[in-house]
């Protein structure tokens, strides 16, 4: 059973929702076979779930992602212990960056920043909200479009100003942050899991 199929048996609240998640995985998986790399910040909870998702792509997931012959051979004894990674970055976790520019210049304009700063056109960016109005997740999507990033947003409720700044926009059916957390956490473990069966098929 693929993730996806999986994952609508298991959430069947999220059953109109299974297109929109197979686009963002599609627009993800495109990104990484152009050389691309994902850029995915939050606030709070959804903070928590940025760093997850880097977790999850960074090393093995479900597997175990071993390196090539060829790789092994390059990396010696450091191969044998290394994963294969699909490059993603938490805006989340600069501390000192970005203390300094919500400090200095802007505290609305933090992930933005760093989407500037790391974003190239091809990648993508990955912006999570419960109710899609985070004023630094809606600036960082914001300059992610102009700098030629797709866009893909997890929200709930009505998918607020987010929705209309996104290539895609995941709104589960949820009211309460909580509620929403909890339905965003099986999509991108969902999602990641279709990305490393697709580029580690072997194991």
């Amino acid at each position: 059973m693929d993730h996806l199929t999986r994952l609508m048996e298991r959430y069947p609240a999220l059953a109109e929702m299974e297109a929109g998640i197979r686009q963002a995985y599609e627009m993800i998986r495109d990104s990484y076979e152009k050389g691309g790399k994902l850029l995915v910040c939050g606030n709070g909870g959804s903070a928590a779930d940025s760093d997850h998702i880097v977790g999850e792509l960074m090393k093995g997931f479900y597997k175990q992602r071993k390196l090539l012959a060829e790789e092994k051979i390059r990396f010696g004894e450091q191969g044998e212990k290394l994963q294969g990674a699909l490059p993603a970055i938490a805006l989340t976790q600069h501390g000192a960056l970005s203390t300094a520019f919500l400090n200095d210049v802007d505290p609305e304009m933090v992930f933005a920043q760093q989407v500037y700063g790391y974003g190239r056109e091809g990648d993508v960016f990955l912006g999570l909200s419960t109710s899609g109005n985070s004023v630094n997740v809606i600036s960082a999507a914001k300059v992610a479009a102009s700098k030629g990033l797709k866009v893909i947003t997890m929200t709930g409720k009505d998918g607020g100003m987010l929705k209309g700044l996104s290539d895609v926009c995941l709104v589960v059916p949820a009211q309460g942050a909580a509620d929403v957390q909890e339905l965003h956490l099986p999509i991108y473990h969902a999602l990641c899991a279709m990305l490393e069966d697709y580029f580690f098929p072997g194991e």
